[in-house]
């Protein structure tokens, strides 16, 4: 069983609520549960309007189709938004 985890840095331009904020996020979100077969939310920076992290995780049996599928799902990402990707890190756990 191999566990995969995505977590995603924006910088926020233009936002000066968090109402803005959550809009940006919960819409991002629900696109991409509706697309791929993931757990995400906002993580880290919640009472931030600057920056919004999102983190991803999927489970598969195969390294090769966690992966794929984080990598469709980062691809997903920056052509959805138009903020500014600060920072993208990709971990995997086996059991």
């Amino acid at each position: 069983m191999i566990v995969g985890i995505l977590k995603v840095t924006f910088r926020l331009h233009g936002i000066f609520s968090l109402k803005e904020k959550r809009k940006i996020s919960s819409s991002l979100k629900q696109k991409l549960r509706n697309k791929y077969n993931i757990s995400i939310a906002e993580v880290e920076n919640q009472d931030s309007t600057d920056f919004l992290t999102i983190g991803v995780s999927t489970l598969s049996n195969e390294m090769r189709q966690t992966e794929s599928i984080l990598s469709k799902v980062k691809d997903s990402i920056e052509a959805m938004t138009s903020e500014e990707i600060v920072e993208i890190n990709t971990d995997f756990f086996g059991y």
